[in-house]
């Protein structure tokens, strides 16, 4: 007799709380998918893409619910996410009998008067399916995780790398193990141990990040272990779970939950400590705009190929700023660097002013410098409208094969220099902003952007060398600017005093 396929019923919400932003995160914000949408997202390298596609070569039958994802932001309004959280519960209980459940999360939401979005949609899921139904969920690397998250999951599994180019496979890794535990008696233990490490945005493509990371993949190898994930922590926020974890998922046979449970919390306390005691290597380097600028040139004058990249780490929308920034760019105009580019700068006004002017028009406007004093001034320029695009593009990187919608799009050519402003806020992943306006990176010498580290999915096979540019933003390598008010002792780098272990 064949037995029917497995019903796994698939959700999330995903959003990267930065609480220093002025503005609250609205429901209009919030990119929401539900049923055949959320199946249409198979071929996406996302992480909800990546979880439909599992369920569907397992031959298991995804029971899509809600889907809704938001650009980094403010603090979400706590009657969105209730709405939300409601949808989701209800829908669980309207699709019942399920074998599973896998939500896509990000691990670093803040609800207004829930500082935990994560632990308390964990728990809300929890108490609608039961103990016996199989809860799992995977993570940005980037999350403030909490035990209650873990205690309401049975099993966790955040992206390894950074950029995050493996989303959608810790997504299908997340639906195998449901079904594993769905079609053997068997269970998990999940353990979280916290460090007081303030983590600086940290690539996995090479360095102390890379080498870490390989650390943890092969702490996997441990007899009985099913996962392990290093989450970086998302500093950018003052809530109390702020820090980097060690978060270690265990099997558990029959009759010995208690031992698996011991285990993944030894390991996960031994890797932690490991890593607190390598702290320092992790500590980066910062340079103003014009420190940047300089040491860009210093680099194009030596030999090799494609362009010097700078990116703008301190303005970055992937961590909840506005993207309007003027202070790497600013410092490029007045270096009068030949051959650059700078893709992009967020300005809707701006963007709007080219389009009415039209192709081979000039415009006189005043770039960015909108959203507050602390990223800039606006940067007042005369420019040329050297193209037109309405910024819809499909990511090739990172997000392979997803859309992303930037608004209205213009190439202003200023002093010889290609500026393109866009009017929708997203940090940039790789050359296709540029492509769209005809600007082909690999012609120029210097290429600008505003991202942390995602840029590198797109740009580190094309870069001839990349430098960091961090001057005064919400996304600062200065995290001693920001204030701690609920964070539950000291944290290192910002206090020499911090203590682990």
């Amino acid at each position: 007799m064949i037995s029917p396929p497995l019903r796994i019923a698939l959700a999330g919400i995903v959003h990267e709380t930065n609480t220093y932003c002025r503005d609250l995160t609205t429901a209009a914000d919030f990119h929401q998918i539900r049923g055949e949408r959320i199946l249409r997202t198979r071929d996406q390298q996302s992480d909800i893409g990546g979880a439909v596609a599992a369920c569907e070569a397992a031959g298991i039958e995804p029971v899509p619910l809600l889907y809704a994802q938001a650009q980094p932001s403010g603090t979400i309004e706590r009657d969105v996410y209730e709405r939300f959280r409601q949808e989701i519960v209800d829908g669980l209980g309207a699709c019942a009998p399920l074998d599973g459940v896998v939500l896509c999360l990000h691990g670093a939401g803040v609800v207004e008067d829930i500082e935990d979005l994560e632990g308390d949609l964990a728990a809300a899921v929890r108490e609608r399916v039961g103990p016996g139904v199989p809860v799992v969920a995977s993570f940005d690397l980037h999350g403030n995780i909490t035990q209650a998250m873990a205690d309401s999951l049975d099993g966790v599994f955040a992206c390894h790398h950074y950029p995050h180019i493996d989303l959608h496979e810790r997504a299908a890794e997340a639906v195998h193990w449901v079904a594993e535990l769905a079609r053997r008696p068997a269970a998990s233990a999940v353990a979280v141990v916290r460090l007081p490490l303030l983590m600086p945005t940290t690539t996995t493509f090479l360095g102390i990040g890379e080498a870490w990371l390989g650390r943890m993949l092969a702490a996997e190898s441990t007899p009985g272990i099913v996962d392990v994930s290093w989450f970086h922590g998302f500093p950018y926020t003052d809530v109390p779970a702020v820090g980097s974890s060690v978060v270690v998922t265990a099997r558990a046979e029959p009759g010995a939950r208690a031992t698996a449970a011991r285990a993944a919390q030894k390991l996960a306390q031994d890797l932690a400590l490991a890593l607190w005691q390598e702290r320092e290597r992790f500590r980066p380097t910062s340079l103003s705009a014009a420190e940047a600028v300089a040491e860009a040139r210093r680099l194009a004058g030596q030999e090799g190929q494609g362009p010097v990249v700078i990116h703008e780490t301190s303005d970055n929308c992937g961590a909840g700023c506005p993207g309007d920034g003027t202070h790497l760019l600013r410092a490029m105009l007045e270096a009068g660097l030949e051959k650059a580019c700078f893709g992009f700068i967020v300005d809707a006004e701006a963007a709007a002013a080219a389009h009415r002017a039209g192709v081979g028009a000039t415009v006189e406007v005043a770039l960015g410098g909108r959203y507050d004093e602390l990223h800039g001034d606006p940067l007042p320029v005369r420019g040329y409208v050297k193209s037109l695009h309405d910024g819809r593009i499909t990511l090739q990187a990172m997000f392979r094969g997803a859309p992303l919608k930037l608004g209205p799009m213009a190439r202003l050519v200023v002093d010889g220099f290609d500026i393109i402003v866009a009017s929708r806020r997203s940090q940039t992943f790789d050359p296709e902003p540029f492509l769209a306006l005809g600007v082909d990176v690999t012609r120029c010498r210097y290429v600008a952007l505003k991202s942390s580290n995602h840029f590198r999915a797109g740009f580190q096979t094309l870069a001839r060398a990349i430098v960091t540019a961090d001057p005064p933003g919400l996304s600062t390598h200065h995290i001693e600017i920001f204030p701690r008010q609920r964070a539950p002792g000291p944290l290192w780098p910002v206090d020499a005093d911090a203590t682990f272990g």
